[in-house]
């Protein structure tokens, strides 16, 4: 059986086909400027060979089209026919309060979703475009929806009601919804085989860092806080988001600046974070380097950067009342060393003990703690599409 996985933005598309039997990715690719000029389609095989195709991609369904031709070409593809395909499923960011897991589409799942747009207007409208464009070209084959939002609706009301009066959450579902659910959900089942444990029995705190970043505390596989809020900007400063900011600050730059409501929004959004207070980069790689240069607000941001995640660590292990593990996951959490340790330094009060020479790893599924830490320390790639996949499979079984 194979599933495919797809993950529509505005104007890209990213997908994988993945093979049940093995769990393997057999092909994936990515979508880039739908609906611009110079649009793109670059493939890949199971080997990793590549193609790029260049063609005027003008929506998703013109994108998903060219997809699915890719996947059966007889130079490049990695299926010998569409039938191949037992059930695709879709990557859809918010589901709001209607969705506390995945659910197979329908008429009545399409209906919530138009209906969750207005909680995340950047992101559901690409992801329903996606499901639309499937639809059309691939009629009768199960699809499944799989939101970033739905393991976070394990959360009790004490943590995701805000100080605002309660009508607002009753009338405009203002809360706390937390967001990066389904690599949460995918590193958490991993940290229960590396250690050797029943998930039920654990308190991990999952640390997803890369462009988007986001910790959440989980207690027995299931979340009970995370630092992403009503949207993704809220917690943790990011490659180009705030973060977490005193409210009073927005309308004070406002009236300074004279930015419109879109204005406001579009800075928090795009100019802040570490781009906004390093100018160097919204990219933690070149921030590093830059630091490594005696960049001085390079090395301001990382150490925001390093403050926050240890700040949500200290937090979320009162609030777990103990940690057995923190795992490391996405872009920088899998792959800077330097900067684990950093936010592992002084955590040695609950138990977290580094070995250096372990930490050097990159992108591999490991526990970098020494051998008598009471806190292991674990490097988990995170693997959205795999999880999405079993899911999906879970489903149309």
């Amino acid at each position: 059986m194979k599933i495919l996985v797809i993950n529509c933005g505005s104007s890209s598309l990213k997908y994988q086909v993945i093979d049940m039997a093995t769990k393997n990715a057999i092909g994936k690719g990515l979508v880039e400027r739908i609906g611009l000029p110079g649009s793109v389609l670059t493939h890949r095989n199971g080997f990793g060979d590549k193609e790029v195709i260049t063609a005027e991609i003008t929506n998703h369904t013109v994108a998903i089209k060219l997809v699915l031709e890719a996947l059966v070409s007889p130079i490049y593809g990695v299926l010998k026919d569409l039938k191949e395909i037992c059930g695709i499923g879709h990557r859809v960011v918010h589901g709001g309060e209607k969705f506390s897991k995945s659910v197979v589409i329908d008429e009545g799942v399409m209906k919530a979703l138009k209906e969750c747009v207005e909680l995340a207007p950047l992101h559901n409208p690409p992801n329903i475009a996606g499901i639309m464009a499937c639809q059309k070209m691939m009629p009768g084959v199960p699809q499944v929806a799989v939101f970033d939002t739905a393991f976070h609706q394990t959360m009790r009301p004490n943590s995701y009601i805000y100080g605002l009066p309660y009508d607002y959450y009753k009338k405009y579902g203002i809360r706390k919804y937390g967001f990066h659910g389904t690599s949460h959900k995918y590193v958490s089942q991993r940290a229960a085989v590396l250690l050797q444990k029943p998930l039920s029995d654990l308190k991990l705190i999952s640390c997803h860092l890369g462009n988007g970043a986001s910790i959440c505390a989980i207690r027995g596989g299931k979340s009970i806080e995370t630092s992403m809020g009503f949207t993704p900007l809220d917690g943790l400063m990011m490659g180009t988001r705030s973060g977490a900011l005193d409210p009073a600050i927005v309308t004070y730059i406002m009236c300074r600046e004279n930015f419109t409501v879109d204005q406001m929004n579009d800075f928090l959004n795009t100019k802040c974070g570490a781009l906004g207070v390093s100018g160097v980069s919204s990219d933690f790689r070149d921030i590093e380097v830059a630091a490594e240069q005696g960049h001085e607000r390079a090395r301001l941001a990382l150490d925001i950067f390093e403050h926050d995640v240890r700040q949500f660590i200290g937090a979320y292990a009162a609030v777990l009342g103990g940690v057995d593990a923190i795992i490391f996951t996405a872009g920088v959490g899998e792959n800077s060393g330097p900067m684990r340790e950093a936010i592992c330094k002084n955590l040695d009060y609950i138990g977290v003990d580094l070995d250096a020479e372990k930490n050097k790893v990159r992108s591999e599924e490991v526990d970098v703690s020494k051998p008598n830490a009471r806190c292991r320390t674990l490097v988990i790639p995170t693997n959205e599409e795999l999880m999405i996949a079993l899911e999906t499979h879970e489903l149309i079984q």
